[in-house]
């Protein structure tokens, strides 16, 4: 990437009252990074989505010294970055309206697979949590799944330590800059987790642990993976917020239910009452969720013997490697009308290649 555009891209992600919506807004109506800070204050105000109270503090002088600190301590550090509009950006995250426009990445992370799962849960995990999280990612490590957590107490580092146990790899989402480490307690796994994955986070280097962005560091969590499941909870807690987000991007959640007189079984047994999450026994209830049952074999054969034209095979691929999906996803990731997409969707259905699950998923 061009130096001028990474301090374009890094003067935007610092700008106070330019989040990730708007800096993507700006970046679409000027065309590049570069050229939103060649544009005036007057031009960017017909954006649509884009208010003076967003620009206010735009072109300060303190952000770009800032920006050009942060852009030289990456220049001579060994973490990778990732623009939103790059390829090599996460496939899920990208989808995501609020994703982060640049994240910043150490160790030895590889991302392709749609297998990837996030596990989070209370920082006070009980033996019964420990347990199942353990048996659970033991009982998926023939699927070969990454493991996404946040690197806190409890339920996330037990998390991250099974996935290291059954070498599998996890990748740890932190709410701060790659350069601190917290909980201290922590340092020891840093090692592991790099060599078996790595860590993610979409603050500057040196940014500290502060309250809020745990809060904000929960989207990628939620949005980098295809599920998210929730190993234990309080009535209240930063887990069930990860749950809330993963639902408003439309994927999986499971939560495990516990006894209703146990405190930190009652934030899962609310997910799972109010159609939240789906209800976990086991790992073969995320086995067959999320199809990872279903061979490449048993997807090149069906493929043969059914005569497809050109849009009902795009849509077979699509849904073979996606797994469920949303009609509206389908028909803007293929590139199909929705008016179209429903008439093509009937006819697949009625051939027996794909079924309709309830709120307007589909499934091959």
């Amino acid at each position: 990437m061009k130096k001028e555009k990474l301090l374009a891209i890094l003067r935007l992600q610092a700008t106070k009252n330019i989040g990730d919506v708007i800096a993507k807004k700006l970046i679409s109506a000027c065309g590049s990074p570069e050229q939103v800070f060649n544009e005036s204050i007057s031009t960017l105000l017909k954006i649509p989505g884009v208010g003076s109270h967003a620009l206010q503090h735009i072109f300060d002088e303190q952000i770009l010294k800032r920006a050009e600190e942060e852009l030289l301590f990456l220049e001579q550090s060994n973490y990778t970055y990732h623009y939103f509009l790059d390829n090599d950006y996460p496939h899920y995250l990208k989808q995501c309206i609020d994703a982060p426009i640049l994240i910043f990445m150490d160790g030895n992370i590889e991302l392709k697979t749609d297998r990837i799962i996030s596990i989070v849960g209370t920082r006070t995990i009980t033996n019964y949590g420990r347990g199942f999280c353990n048996q659970l990612i033991k009982d998926l490590s023939p699927y070969h799944p990454i493991i996404v957590s946040g690197f806190a107490y409890g339920v996330d580092i037990s998390a991250h330590k099974a996935a290291i146990d059954n070498n599998l790899q996890t990748i740890a989402v932190l709410a701060h800059g790659l350069d601190e480490v917290y909980p201290k307690a922590h340092k020891r796994y840093i090692r592991d987790i790099n060599t078996n994955g790595g860590f993610i986070s979409d603050f500057w280097h040196n940014e500290p642990p502060i309250r809020e962005n745990f809060l904000k560091r929960n989207r990628i969590v939620a949005g980098i993976s295809k599920a998210t499941i929730v190993i234990e909870s309080a009535e209240k807690g930063g887990s069930l917020v990860t749950a809330d987000i993963a639902n408003s991007y439309h994927r999986d959640v499971f939560a495990l239910s516990g006894r209703v007189s146990d405190e930190y079984s009652k934030g899962c047994n609310n997910l799972i009452k109010q159609n939240s999450a789906h209800i976990l026994t086991s790992a073969e209830d995320i086995v067959n969720m999320l199809n990872w049952d279903v061979s490449q074999k048993q997807v090149k054969q069906t493929a043969l013997f059914i005569n497809l034209n050109e849009q009902e095979q795009k849509i077979f691929d699509y849904l073979s490697k996606q797994g469920k999906q949303l009609l509206d996803i389908i028909a803007r990731d293929c590139d199909i009308p929705v008016y179209q997409l429903s008439s093509i969707l009937l006819e697949m259905e009625l051939n027996g290649i794909i079924k309709p699950l309830p709120g307007k998923l589909f499934e091959v």
